[in-house]
């Protein structure tokens, strides 16, 4: 997926989770966050992000936050909406017949349900922006929601069950459980894995304007 417009600025704050202040040439600008984790080892003051710019005119934000360098040097795609994309973008490449987006199954919507010869998938996604020595690691902050998606694909019957890590950044290969942030959603996922759910890592690519599997 691609980005138009996309301008680099300087990170300030974050009043809360929808918006930051950044500095863009000299002037104090108010951009929304694509992404409501907490991304605290990314956007620290001073940090190089980099902002798309909205095509819709009556919005209050002129811009969208959708990418940061980290201090290590690593770029790191935060659009939350991002990993959607691009996992589609991989779906369509595996000879589905069928791939429906939004796919209401137990008390959940999940990302996904495709078929292929006469067989019917579920597939929820995940973005990973956390990364540590070389590893990635999700979730950044506590997700009950995300639990629960782990516990209607254990539990999911007549479907094979997959969960995919959507990787927004460069080099990484594996995404662990966040356990001192989230353990009830490492526990969750653990279960899944003994249930069956078939845990996919996708590696990407991030320009500046782009994020795209590998």
């Amino acid at each position: 997926m691609r980005y138009r417009n996309v301008i680099p600025a300087a990170f300030v704050d974050r009043p809360n989770r929808f918006i930051a202040h950044v500095d863009l040439n000299g002037h104090l600008e108010t951009v929304h966050v694509k992404n409501t984790g907490r991304c605290r080892e990314l956007l620290l003051p001073g940090a190089k992000v980099f902002l798309a710019g909205s095509e819709n005119p009556a919005r209050k934000t002129a811009y969208d936050l959708i990418a940061v360098r980290k201090s290590n040097g690593l770029l790191i795609n935060i659009d939350s909406q991002a990993p959607n994309a691009v996992a589609r973008e991989w779906l369509e490449t595996q000879g589905y017949d069928v791939i429906r987006s939004e796919y209401v199954y137990g008390q959940s919507r999940l990302d996904f349900m495709m078929e292929r010869d006469h067989e019917r998938f579920l597939m929820e996604v995940k973005g990973c922006t956390l990364e540590r020595n070389g590893i990635g690691y999700f979730p950044d902050a506590p997700t009950e929601r995300g639990a629960k998606h782990l516990r209607e694909l254990a539990n999911a019957a007549g479907y094979q069950p997959m969960l995919m890590f959507v990787i927004q950044m460069d080099g990484i290969a594996e995404v662990r459980g966040n356990r001192e942030t989230d353990p009830a959603f490492c526990d969750a996922l653990e279960a899944a894995r003994k249930a069956g759910v078939k845990i996919i890592f996708l590696p990407c690519h991030v320009e500046t304007d782009a994020l795209s599997y590998v």
